[in-house]
């Protein structure tokens, strides 16, 4: 049987500096599946992220990716399939819709036929968006390059419903299209309802995995116990969940 996981991780510890944050955590991510990586702020999900993006080295364990180690700068990792978005949007604002487009690896058509709200904007410099059209310019030029592996923290992040349902469509579009994708979200109930699988970190550890329709409908008890931040939990610099 050919084995379809992307993303493997096993045994990852990871932080800043000496400071371990994540502890032997381990997850996968196979072709075409949405999984939710879940927590309350300070769980470790962004250092996980910035970790597996190539950001911050780890202090033990291994990544694997299409089954060999990966290791190197996040443009290194983008050569070999792989997008992400960080929790801050990676566009340049003063440049135009279009120019940011074509700075991407894909072709901006294609960026286009994703997301076709974007053709007005592309005279426009993208730092006059509103938040909701920068992450819908940032989701684009990450889908427009075809990638196998697509890593996404907090896309939702301060937006209106109906620009996150957007958003959240989009990547469901792509995982059918055999895209891999881990998740981190805020909107957990609606993470859940696309994803299927989750994990759910708590102090650094994974506390509960499994599928997806199972955790959703634990999900009053799970948020209850896992999902609300406590002052010991806080354990990533400057907040970040």
């Amino acid at each position: 049987m050919q084995d379809d996981t992307l993303l493997d991780v096993r045994d990852l510890s990871t932080g800043y500096g000496p400071v371990a944050v994540v502890h032997d955590l381990n997850l996968r991510v196979g072709r075409g599946e949405i999984v939710a990586l879940l927590g309350p702020n300070g769980a470790g999900k962004t250092t996980t992220i910035l970790t597996l993006g190539g950001t911050i080295p780890p202090h033990a364990g291994e990544v694997r990716y299409k089954g060999a180690q990966l290791k190197g700068p996040l443009h290194k990792r983008t050569r070999r399939g792989i997008a992400v978005i960080t929790e801050e949007r990676s566009i340049f604002k003063q440049l135009t819709t279009a120019t940011n487009l074509k700075l991407g690896r894909g072709p901006t058509e294609k960026a286009l036929e994703l997301f076709p709200e974007l053709r007005p904007l592309l005279g426009r410099k993208a730092g006059l968006l509103s938040g909701g059209e920068q992450q819908i310019l940032t989701l684009a030029r990450a889908l427009a390059s075809d990638p196998d592996l697509l890593i996404v923290d907090e896309l939702s992040l301060g937006l209106a419903p109906l620009v996150v349902k957007r958003l959240l469509e989009a990547v469901t579009v792509a995982a059918g299209r055999g895209v891999g994708v881990l998740l981190v979200e805020q909107h957990a109930r609606k993470a859940l309802g696309i994803a299927d699988r989750a994990y759910v970190m708590r102090r650094g550890r994974v506390d509960i995995e499994g599928e997806a329709s199972d955790l959703l409908a634990r999900f009053d008890e799970i948020e209850r116990s896992y999902l609300r931040a406590r002052p010991s939990d806080g354990q990533e610099p400057g907040g970040a969940p």
